[in-house]
């Protein structure tokens, strides 16, 4: 395999676009999410239309030390990921003391935990080799608290951080690391985190998953640190760092309620 990007959560939304815009290059794939039958019809389609070869490797990444094994299949099939997009993730909605503590746990596993592993190994076998770039989801959530999504919004906070870190870090070494920054996107997750009737998302036009991930993928391979999606988003985090907290704090709130 040649040219390889290795993207989890890639059976839908931003991931299954960031497969076929790579795909698209000719870039050999590794894709990694739960769906097993959804990776399979992907891989299928980015075969028969690219004439590249894609391994899927069907894992829940909430569990712990998942990353670890996809790692070892990967190296185990003498696969050098060029890119890694550590796209997996998902949200919870609702006051912390009434929300799930199991969800909240796979949430911190998949944002945090699963995507720091990957970047450890993934990245570490890069720097050694003097080239790559990696590309983590992180969120316009990433620049203020986020009540009624505390969880959520203190783990991109993490993915924020962590990834402007290693930017500085691994520069010097050939390695990139670019934090992408979407706010609310046509995809799957208003669902999955049972925002459909939040004020973020209902009734809103919102942009398209593929228009994300494009604008991901040129931010990507410039080598850029910090990628917001869309003027006013990146308005709005810019801005939140100057404005009282109190203030953000109820205008996040606010923007999140659900429509009664």
């Amino acid at each position: 395999m040649k040219n390889v990007a290795l993207i989890t959560g890639a059976s839908s939304g931003i991931g299954l676009e960031l497969a076929k815009i790579h795909g698209s290059q000719k870039n050999d794939l590794v894709l990694v999410a739960r769906s097993t039958n959804k990776l399979l019809k992907l891989k299928n389609e980015l075969e028969s239309q690219y004439g590249i070869q894609v391994l899927n490797i069907p894992k829940d990444l909430s569990i712990p030390e998942a990353a670890q094994e996809v790692y070892e299949v990967v190296i185990e099939k003498g696969i050098e990921v060029e890119y890694l997009i550590n796209n997996a993730g998902m949200g919870d909605f609702g006051l912390y003391h009434e929300t799930s503590w199991e969800k909240e746990e796979m949430m911190i596993n998949l944002n945090i935990l699963a995507l720091s592993q990957f970047t450890k190994l993934f990245g570490s076998d890069m720097v050694k080799r003097g080239h790559g770039k990696i590309m983590n989801i992180s969120s316009t959530a990433a620049f203020q608290p986020g009540p009624l999504m505390a969880v959520y919004y203190a783990s991109k906070h993490y993915v924020q951080a962590y990834s402007e870190a290693l930017y500085e870090e691994w520069k010097e070494f050939g390695v990139s690391v670019t934090a992408l920054c979407p706010g609310a996107t046509a995809t799957g997750f208003s669902e999955v985190a049972d925002m459909e009737d939040s004020k973020l998302f209902k009734g809103k036009k919102l942009p398209s998953a593929s228009e994300v991930a494009e604008y991901g993928h040129k931010a990507m391979m410039k080598g850029e640190m910090v990628a917001i999606h869309g003027a006013m988003n990146s308005i709005m985090a810019k801005s939140a760092k100057f404005a009282p907290k109190k203030m953000v704090l109820k205008m996040v709130r606010k923007i999140q309620e659900k429509d009664k």
